[in-house]
């Protein structure tokens, strides 16, 4: 069971950074910190890694990821940081975004999950610090049942 769930963490540890690899435009640079970020369909999960994280699967739900990387040191190793936020839809209605952290071997991100009906727009506005810089990142993402 142990070498079961370690294989599923190495999976979603693989899958993020695919992601980001293939989503390199869903980075900036803040500072010191190369914020990468993605939000995608919680049904994208396999039902074992939602399991293991507490993510409901869901074709209403989001999950939001982020990885913050120190851009001042050799390799760019992931840092911990406080996020907050909000996220909003056109018609102005907005909820508070509740992240958690998730360490894998070296790796650190930030999961969170946002409801939306088809075809919404969701504008995030997030407060990215490291206790020494504080930034703010916002990006929106058109979401879809499938």
């Amino acid at each position: 069971m142990y070498i079961l769930k370690q294989l599923t963490n190495i999976f979603l540890v693989l899958f993020v950074m695919t992601t980001f690899s293939a989503h390199a435009n869903n980075m900036q640079k803040m500072g010191n910190m190369n914020v990468h970020y993605m939000a995608i369909n919680a049904t994208f999960l396999t039902p074992e890694i939602a399991k293991n994280y507490g993510i409901e699967r869901s074709r209403y739900n989001a999950l939001i990821n982020i990885s913050v990387l120190d851009n001042t040191k050799n390799n760019t190793p992931a840092i911990a940081v406080a996020i907050t936020g909000t996220a909003k839809n056109l018609v102005g209605q907005s909820k508070k975004i509740e992240f958690f952290e998730v360490k894998e071997g070296d790796a650190i991100y930030y999961l969170a999950q946002v409801n939306y009906r088809n075809e919404e727009t969701i504008n995030f506005d997030l407060k990215i610090t490291d206790g020494k810089e504080n930034h703010t990142l916002n990006f929106s993402q058109k979401f879809y049942v499938d």
